[in-house]
C-alpha cells in the first residue's frame, strides 16, 4: 500500500529480518547516491500505532535518501515480509550543529492540528530543546504484503525529531517524550508514532 507522491527526500525504514532480501537491498542502498545516510536501528512502536502496524517488526535499516520515487521501485522489487515505512519530509522546521552523534529518531504525528501555526507552534517549542538536531514535517507511506487491519488517519501530519546524545537510548527516549509533553501544553496533540534507537552507522 503506497501512494506515489511528488520528488522528495526524507526517510526509509525497511525491515531487516536477516535474509537474502534485505541483505541485499542493504547492499544496494550502501552503494546507491541515493541514499547519504543509514543506519541500523531497533524500532518501538506506540501503543496507539501498534493496532494499525501489526506487521512490523524489531529491527530496521533506517536510511535518509534524496528521491523518494528510487526507494518506492526498490521496495516495491523486494516484497520485503514486514511493513516498511517512508516519510517523505514536505517542509523542514530547522536544522542545526548539535554535540555527539545522531544516535535516536522519533517520529510523531499530529491527530488535530495540522495548520500552519500549529507547526510553527511545535517548532517553537523543540528548537529549544538543545539535543534535537534537526526537525521536519512530512507525509508517511506504508509499504506492505499485508493490507492493514485499520486505515492509519494521519499518516499527512508526521512529525521528525533527530537527536544527538552520548546517554543511553532509555534516557533519549524520556527526553523526547518531555518534549512531546512540552508540545501538548500548548494546546496541540503531538502523539508519537515510533522510536528508532540507532545501534549501528552502516553508512
Amino acid at each position: 500500500m503506497y501512494s506515489p507522491q511528488d520528488l522528495t527526500d526524507g526517510y526509509v525504514c525497511a525491515p531487516y529480518m536477516h535474509n537474502h532480501d534485505s541483505i541485499e537491498l542493504k547492499d544496494i542502498w550502501s552503494h546507491s547516491k541515493n541514499i547519504h545516510d543509514m543506519y541500523f536501528v531497533t524500532a518501538t512502536f506506540s501503543n496507539e500505532a501498534k493496532p494499525y502496524f501489526t506487521s512490523c517488526a524489531n529491527h530496521y535499516i533506517l536510511a535518509k535518501f534524496k528521491d523518494n520515487k528510487k526507494i518506492l521501485k526498490e521496495l516495491e522489487k523486494f516484497k520485503l515480509e514486514k511493513a516498511s515505512f517512508i516519510f517523505n519530509m514536505d517542509d523542514g522546521l530547522f536544522e542545526r550543529e548539535t554535540n555527539g552523534s545522531m544516535n535516536f529518531v522519533s517520529v510523531y504525528y499530529l491527530e488535530y492540528g495540522d495548520s500552519i501555526d500549529d507547526f510553527r507552534e511545535v517548532a517553537n517549542v523543540i528548537s529549544k530543546r538543545d539535543k534535537i538536531g534537526c526537525a521536519g514535517i512530512g507525509h508517511m507511506d506504508v509499504f506492505s504484503n499485508e493490507p492493514p487491519k485499520f486505515t492509519f488517519p494521519y499518516g499527512d501530519n508526521i512529525v521528525i525529531l533527530e537527536v544527538s546524545s552520548e546517554k543511553s537510548h532509555q534516557s533519549v527516549n524520556q527526553y523526547c517524550e518531555k518534549t512531546r509533553r512540552d508540545v501538548c501544553r500548548k494546546g496541540i496533540t503531538l502523539t508519537n508514532l515510533v522510536s528508532l534507537s540507532i545501534l549501528d552507522k552502516l553508512k
